[in-house]
């Protein structure tokens, strides 16, 4: 562990991205972290080196700027506010000059924000820098479908997640696997009906199952220079509606066209901070393609601190101490929330499975210096709980392995041809 640093972290969520933060900066520093949520949750709630502020007005951006002032005005030295929730990122960006003289607020500008969370303009860029990225096209939530130059099945998805938060319908999930045109009809006629009238991202589904997916996370210091690049192969993701496609097991290791193209991306922005990438590698070609660029670390951000790389160190060098920690050779572990014999079962490349096994493996939920029997106990009933997630949830595979694609979702409206 490193000297303690006279600075206070403030996190904004209180999923298991939120912890992991709050955990990076207690490995990296020793410091307790003041965790903020809008309800309490068992990842924070029950940890010894959070200190969990509930606030059920949280995503009021004058109420969120007020708490952490608050905070601030407490705290033993200088606060910095993180998160792992896009909303949070943007509030925090648009209202940078209400806190910057009470605390570090380490993202880029709203209007570079602008260039990556919208996934149309995203889609543009990568077009222009040849960056691999499935053919896109865009509809409003409520517009008819209309003429549609792409194969189903597609993927759908928001192209504002603050405002696909704030919405809700039967069936809305993360992100949608669309089997054909009624069923996109209805998606789109149900987000309208709840007020979503913003882009949605239509993509042509990119084949393979969770085996293709690949993670990407990119550091660029307040200059714009590239300090860390660390990814990994996805093993495994989550499939229940609410957390879809969040990684459930990642074995890090280099990944050279996708870190190169990651790389490209970040520079030619201008980008300071952290980006995350989701990326899917076409089984037909071998390429990573790329799907978004997320303006934060991922929910699964402690793949990098047990990889070496503590997101923590980075931040308080490039906006607190100036002292940069030494480049070493990052490791390659084995991050999971799901207990091994899952591996066995959903993971179908025994060469995979091999590696998987060979790596240490490392969970984070788990972690020695928070201890306390009921956290221990829910953090032991949470990663059984899996099973039954993934028994439920995780799509099947068709004969010979080959990866299937989900059935529709019976939840949402059908759609009459009046609709389309």
């Amino acid at each position: 562990m490193g000297h303690h640093a006279a600075f206070h972290p403030v996190i904004l969520g209180g999923d298991a991205g939120a912890y992991s933060l709050a955990r990076a900066f207690h490995e990296g520093y020793g410091v307790t972290s003041t965790v903020v949520s809008i309800r309490p949750t068992p990842n924070v709630a029950r940890s010894t080196i959070i200190r969990n502020v509930v606030e059920p007005r949280l995503d009021d951006p004058d109420v969120m700027v007020e708490l952490i002032r608050r905070i601030a005005a407490a705290a033993p030295g200088p606060v910095i506010a993180v998160t792992c929730v896009d909303w949070y990122v943007r509030a925090l960006a648009e209202h940078r000059e209400r806190l910057e003289d009470a605390a570090v607020v380490p993202y880029p500008s709203a209007a570079l924000l602008d260039q990556v969370m919208d996934k149309q303009r995203f889609s543009e860029l990568c077009l222009r820098l040849g960056v691999p990225h499935p053919r896109t096209e865009v509809r409003d939530g409520g517009a008819p479908v209309g003429e549609l130059d792409l194969r189903f099945p597609v993927i759908a998805k928001p192209g504002d997640n603050s405002a696909w938060h704030r919405v809700s319908f039967a069936g809305k999930a993360k992100v949608h696997l669309v089997q054909d045109r009624e069923e996109l009809a209805a998606l789109l006629a149900a987000a309208g009906e709840a007020g979503y009238r913003r882009p949605m991202i239509l993509q042509e589904y990119v084949p393979g199952d969770d085996a293709q997916m690949r993670i990407m996370t990119t550091y660029s210091d307040r200059a714009g220079a590239v300090r860390m690049a660390w990814g990994g192969r996805v093993l495994l993701e989550e499939h229940t509606p609410g957390t879809l496609g969040n990684p459930a097991a990642i074995l890090t290791g280099a990944l050279p066209q996708v870190e190169a193209d990651a790389r490209r991306l970040v520079e030619h922005l201008g980008w300071t901070g952290f980006a995350n990438f989701d990326v899917k590698v076409d089984p037909r070609t071998g390429l990573g393609h790329f799907f978004e660029l997320n303006p934060r670390t991922g929910r699964s951000n402690y793949y990098l601190t047990a990889s070496g790389l503590n997101p923590a160190e980075l931040w308080t060098a490039d906006h607190l101490t100036g002292s940069w920690p030494e480049a070493a050779e990052p490791l390659e572990v084995l991050y999971r929330i799901v207990p091994g014999f899952l591996l066995d079962r959903y993971v179908h490349d025994p060469s995979v499975r091999a590696a998987a096994r060979r790596a240490r493996a490392v969970h984070p939920l788990k972690y020695g210096a928070d201890r306390s029997p009921r956290r221990d106990a829910w953090v032991r009933l949470a990663e059984l709980n899996q099973v039954r997630k993934f028994a439920q949830h995780h799509p099947a595979q068709e004969v010979g392995g080959e990866p299937g694609l989900p059935e529709p979702r019976p939840d949402l409206p059908s759609a009459g041809h009046k609709l389309v």
